[in-house]
């Protein structure tokens, strides 16, 4: 077993990094490779960027290159042989952009250069091979030769880069793709494979991580609409009904869709769990009157509640952990994730789900009906606008508080329930992310004839927050700092870094960050962004509270 470093999520041990085994049920052999998976990416580009410049592109280097980065968020992919099957797969994309990139020169009568580091990597020829190759180019063997305040912006930047990658995938699979978003990718990855940047530049380019994540959160907002329709305001069963059962978690809806088209008929239930719950505000989905309901609560309480969940699992995208013997015969994976020896669907064929939803045994009886309220994204709030805006200007309305983000199971994220009761009634919550299931099955009641908690959806949804912000600050005819708005923000990965990254391009100031900062922003690194945007750490739910409704 190789030795690892791995610092990209909030649950890290001890807070400084996983050194010997992931907290997140990584091991040392996966980190290794997926470490190398990110420095073949930055090869990638090191030749899609020059030949970019030149006017050449391909379609299939730009996709690849999402899919290498988000195969490394946490929670995706803890099949060491699965990775390295990507990894040989990069060594023939990376030739295939070296030759995009020789035909553009050729072309442009102009020399090519011959890019060092990463592009000139050869995957060596077995697994282990390849995880020492790995653990060469690891976080580690970075903070020896470059310091932990460089690193630490460098890790910034692509983390944020992971979690724009599984953004932008997600729209990719709808069709959707902007080539200003794939040159961006290349410039950064090209930009962090030279590794002599300067605080000064690293802190630019995080930011325009964050003007390019807002576009490809755009992106994905306009997919899911023009896919299934613009989320309505939609009650959710929390209580089982009678009969076999599939239950889906992740964040695809278009895996989602396409097992419901496939179960339709077949007198089996859908059930979402996890982020997969604002699926029933769209009405091209909930139009499905077998999408039963929605099952449990976040990513982290999976193995107790899919151990009693009587049905066949489906796990799309990030968020898997490590399975249970009970249930991993009836747990499948689809698109990226993988667990070793968990059946994996290709090209969304869900038959072997269905099968195996048909073989246990199901509920046994229909529960008394209890329901949760989603479907407030910025279509349905933006049409209450008028109402928001009289009730700030009359009094009625003291203050917006975003409390949402990712959830997690490390201490301290009672933080955001407590918060979250302790809101004054005349305040109104917006929530989204998965944090959202500390307190989203409360009773919070209504103002003004809108319910006091309004669930915007999916961590991708962080887009509608912004878009309710923007139009509010129109209407005050004020700037977003102005506004009677605090944000209380939780994350855990790094589809959490990038949104974060995307509040700060916007210059957003005074967000709480919570429940601990990342082990890669070093206390100087931290400075600078309180420094320029008053970021802060959470301390407890009085102090906070008390300087939010002072306007701080």
């Amino acid at each position: 077993m190789s030795s690892m470093f791995c610092y990209q999520c909030e649950q890290t041990a001890r807070g400084t990094g996983c050194d010997a085994f992931g907290v997140c049920g990584k091991d040392p052999d996966t980190a290794a490779l997926q470490d190398l998976l990110v420095h073949a990416a930055k090869g990638i580009a090191q030749y899609a960027h020059r030949a970019r410049a030149l006017g050449a592109q391909d379609r299939t280097v730009d996709v690849f290159v999402l899919e290498a980065l988000f195969t490394t968020v946490t929670n995706v992919n803890f099949d060491p042989r699965r990775v390295a099957e990507v990894l040989r797969e990069a060594a023939r994309v990376r030739d295939r952009a070296r030759d995009l990139y020789v035909r553009a020169c050729a072309e442009s009568g102009c020399a090519p250069e011959t890019p060092e580091g990463p592009a000139a990597w050869t995957p060596a020829e077995d697994l282990d091979g390849l995880i020492r190759q790995g653990e060469e180019v690891g976080i580690a063997a970075m903070l020896d030769a470059r310091g932990a305040d460089l690193v630490g912006l460098e890790q910034l930047l692509t983390y944020g880069l992971k979690g724009m990658a599984a953004y932008a995938d997600h729209a990719h699979v709808l069709g959707a793709h902007d080539d200003s978003v794939f040159a961006f990718f290349h410039e950064a990855l090209d930009r962090l494979a030279r590794a002599d940047g300067t605080v000064e530049e690293l802190l630019a380019l995080n930011l325009r991580c964050g003007e390019a994540n807002l576009k490809v959160m755009a992106l994905l907002d306009g997919a899911h609409t023009s896919a299934y329709g613009t989320p309505v305001p939609t009650p959710v069963r929390i209580t089982p009904v009678e009969g076999k059962a599939i239950l889906v978690s992740g964040h695809d809806l278009k895996d989602l869709h396409a097992l419901l088209e496939q179960t339709e008929g077949t007198g089996v239930n859908v059930y979402t769990h996890g982020e997969m719950l604002p699926a029933h505000g769209y009405p091209g989905l909930k139009r499905f009157p077998h999408l039963a309901g929605n099952y449990g609560g976040a990513w982290q309480d999976q193995r107790a509640e899919f151990d009693a969940f009587p049905g066949a699992i489906l796990m799309t995208t990030n968020c898997i952990q490590k399975p249970k013997g009970s249930y991993a015969d009836r747990l499948f994976t689809s698109g990226l994730v993988a667990w070793p020896d968990v059946r994996h669907i290709a090209d969304r064929d869900f038959a072997p789900v269905i099968e195996a939803a048909r073989h246990a045994p199901g509920f046994a009886r229909t529960e008394p009906e209890k329901t949760i309220l989603v479907g407030f994204g910025h279509g349905a709030i933006l049409s209450e606008a008028a109402t928001v805006v009289e009730a700030v200007r009359g009094g009625a309305l003291r203050r917006i508080f975003l409390i949402g983000g990712c959830d997690g199971a490390k201490p301290g994220r009672n933080y955001y329930t407590e918060f979250a009761e302790a809101v004054p009634e005349d305040c109104i919550i917006l929530t989204l992310a998965c944090g959202k299931f500390r307190f989203n099955k409360r009773e919070f009641g209504t103002l003004g004839g809108l319910p006091r908690l309004l669930d915007c959806g999916q961590c991708n949804d962080a887009y509608s927050a912004i878009k309710v912000a923007g139009a509010l600050a129109e209407a005050f005819g004020c700037g977003l700092n102005e506004l009677p708005l605090s944000l209380v923000l939780s994350w855990y990965e790094q589809k959490a870094v990038c949104i974060l990254l995307t509040l700060l391009h916007l210059g957003i100031r005074n967000i709480r960050l919570g429940p601990s900062l990342p082990a890669f922003v070093t206390p100087a690194v931290l400075d600078v962004l309180v420094e320029k945007f008053a970021i802060r750490p959470t301390t407890t739910v009085e102090a906070d509270l008390e300087a939010a409704l002072a306007g701080a």
